[in-house]
Formats: structure tokens, C-alpha cells, sequence
């Protein structure tokens, strides 16, 4: 299941032309997000090489993906033909969860001379949640870093606020590209695919885990807090 961001991006409907010899999905089409700096500028933490093939290889390929999986849902929706209907939904909620999935990972980091790494200020809503529930930030990365340690293959973290549980904060992770949906509202998302770090960190994923620490943009972090 797609997340509401992804779902408001999207407008579908279908006509048919007066001959009804084609079908055109009335949407608009997903592109890459802009990003707020340079592809090196996370270094060293993050090297501008992963950056550059991360964001224009991977996400682009979520973002054709998504854009040619409805195109054809919407063609094959239009010949009556369901069983290729269905099947193609796994392909829109695999390319879609990789966009959206991406485009808050690349939000949520900042170069250091740019504020990433800094935690929220002492006074500010979310920490003070993440110290009544985790006593302190250092021991959220913790948590955070274990759960991410424990993903078998490929997935992500996130740390989310449960809207049904008073606002609560907790580190979920997913596999895949499968994203938060419904109450869980993601105010960060770190990615655990080999892409993100295999060529700077190679096997010793551990390593990223602890770096990305540094270039994280809590206020961010804070604004989706405060927004959901």
C-alpha cells in the first residue's frame, strides 16, 4: 500500500477516444525530486560517487518503473483484462514504494555545514519525546542501528510517530521497498539496499549505519513531527 504523498501525486482516471482505439491515463506523472545540495556534499560520511549513482540510477529507475506500470494497469484495465491488473499492482506498489521511500531519504539528510547531524534543540517537541521514550538520542541510534543491522537482504528504517498511539515514536523497518503507511507517520527514512554504501563501505554495512548519523537533517525530522 502506497503512503498518502505518493497517492495525492497521483490522479488517475481513464477515456476512451470516440473511435475507443486508445486509452489515456489522466494523472501526472512522478519525476526525481530536486535535491537541496551538491552530490559530494555529504562527504565523507556519504561519497558524492553513491550520491550521484543513488539518486540518477536507482530512483530514477523506481520512477520509470511507477510511470510504466500504471501506464499499462490503466491500458490493460481498459481491455477488461484483471488477472494482468492485479499482477501489475505489485510492480506499481514496488516502484512506487522505491520513490517515495527515496524521496524522504534524500530530504532527511544535510551536508554538516549545512546543519545535518545536529540534534533537535533540547526544548523542542520531538526531543523531548525522544528523551522520555529513549532517555537520549545516542540511544535511538542505537536502537535504530541494531534494527538495521538485523534486515536480512535488502530494506529500510524508520523512525515514525504513531498518530494513534499519542503522538509515540518508534523504529520500524520494512524490506524491499515496502514504505509506513496509515498512522505511522515516517520522519525518517534510512536505506539498507547494498547501493546506498556498497561502494564506500563495501560488506561492513555497520559502518554507514553509525556515518549517516552525521549528515541526518533533524529539523527535518522536526517539521514532519510537528506537521502529522
Amino acid at each position: 500500500m502506497l503512503s498518502s504523498t505518493l497517492r495525492n501525486t497521483v490522479s488517475r482516471g481513464f477515456s476512451n477516444t470516440a473511435a475507443k482505439s486508445t486509452i489515456g491515463a489522466v494523472r501526472t506523472k512522478v519525476s526525481l525530486p530536486d535535491l537541496d545540495w551538491d552530490f559530494g556534499a555529504l562527504e565523507p560520511h556519504i561519497s558524492g560517487q553513491i550520491n550521484e549513482l543513488h539518486y540518477t540510477k536507482h530512483h530514477q529507475t523506481y520512477v520509470n518503473g511507477y510511470n510504466t506500470a500504471i501506464e499499462q494497469q490503466a491500458e490493460a484495465k481498459s481491455k477488461g483484462e484483471v488477472k494482468k491488473t492485479i499482477e501489475l499492482q505489485k510492480n506499481i506498489n514496488f516502484h512506487g514504494g522505491g520513490y517515495t521511500n527515496h524521496c524522504l531519504f534524500w530530504k532527511n539528510l544535510a551536508p554538516e555545514k549545512q546543519g545535518g547531524g545536529e540534534p533537535p534543540s533540547s526544548d523542542s517537541e520531538l526531543a523531548q519525546r525522544i528523551a522520555s521514550q529513549y532517555g537520549s538520542i545516542e540511544n535511538l541510534q542505537s536502537v535504530a542501528n541494531a534494527k538495521l543491522a538485523g534486515i536480512q537482504g535488502s530494506g529500510w528504517a524508520f523512525l515514525v510517530k504513531n498518530k494513534e498511539n499519542g503522538g509515540a515514536l518508534d523504529v520500524v523497518t520494512t524490506y524491499n521497498q515496502d514504505t509506513v503507511t496509515g498512522p505511522l507517520v515516517p520522519l525518517l527514512a534510512i536505506d539498507a539496499w547494498e547501493h546506498a554504501y556498497y561502494l564506500q563501505y563495501q560488506n561492513v554495512k555497520a559502518d554507514y549505519f553509525k556515518a549517516i548519523w552525521n549528515v541526518i537533517n533533524w529539523k527535518e525530522a522536526e517539521k514532519r513531527y510537528l506537521v502529522n
